[in-house]
Formats: C-alpha cells, sequence, structure tokens
C-alpha cells in the first residue's frame, strides 16, 4: 500500500522497524520540524509536516509486529470465535467488523480477494483461510476508543 510505503519512507525506517527505531526517528523529525522553531509562513508548513510525521508515526506503530504481538491473543480470539458482522473495501483496504465489538482493517487486499469474500458461502470461513493471517492489520476498535 502506498500509505504506509510512503510513510516508512517519512520516517527513514524499513519494514523490520521496531518500535525503538520508529520513537527515534519519529523524535528527530519532530525536533526538526516543531512549528515553535519557526516564523510567519515557514511556520505553516512545519505545522503541516509535524501532522503529517505524526500521522505516520501513529499509523507505523498500529502495524508494527511488536504491536501486533502484545494484541495476537485477542485478534486470535475475535478472529476464531466471533462472527462477521460487517465489512468494506477501499483503495485495497478491507475493514472487518466482528459481532464483539472489534474493527480490524487489512492493508493490500486485492480487489479479486475481496469479491471471493462477497461470493463466499461462508465469509468468516473465507476471511480465516484467505485474510486474517495473509495481511498486514492493525486495531481500528483501540484507535476509537484512545481517541
Amino acid at each position: 500500500m502506498k500509505k504506509i510505503v510512503d510513510y516508512r519512507k517519512l520516517l527513514d525506517v524499513t519494514e523490520a522497524a521496531e518500535l525503538q527505531e520508529l520513537k527515534t526517528n519519529y523524535r528527530s523529525l519532530m525536533k526538526t520540524w516543531h512549528p515553535d522553531k519557526f516564523q510567519d509562513e515557514s511556520r505553516v508548513e512545519a505545522e503541516e509536516k509535524s501532522k503529517t510525521i505524526i500521522e505516520a508515526y501513529h499509523f507505523l506503530v498500529s502495524i508494527a509486529p511488536e504491536t501486533r504481538n502484545q494484541s495476537f491473543a485477542e485478534y486470535t480470539q475475535t478472529t476464531t470465535l466471533s462472527a462477521i458482522a460487517d465489512f468494506e473495501y477501499k483503495s485495497q483496504v478491507l475493514k472487518i467488523v466482528f459481532t464483539d465489538g472489534n474493527t480490524y482493517e487489512y492493508f493490500d487486499v486485492p480487489k479479486a480477494i475481496y469479491v471471493k469474500l462477497i461470493n463466499a458461502d461462508s465469509p468468516g470461513r473465507f476471511a480465516r483461510r484467505h485474510i486474517y493471517s495473509e495481511y498486514v492489520y492493525r486495531s481500528i476498535s483501540k484507535l476509537v476508543a484512545t481517541a
């Protein structure tokens, strides 16, 4: 997904970056682009840049392997015990809402997989076999709860 690639490029990290590296690069960039360091027109640019840096950092933390490992038990429980209440597909991002109230986004899901999910006799079984463990995901429920 272009968003993930762009955010990694912005924070100058690789796919295997750990949370500590993300945090270090984030802090370094924020020191450089903090709006209080600028005056007049450049301050507006710095505000926009710092907002983008903050968004990139939070997004990358939400999909980091360490973050997913911390919530893996809850994720496994949701994907095995809860049925799919609803799902939505937009720009290769599949959002699945579960009956237990959790919501997850899956990235880089091809349209063909989405079409197969729609046409499956059992969307839950199809998702367990072809989506849940195949694509990078993040919990949306936690983002809403902490916002």
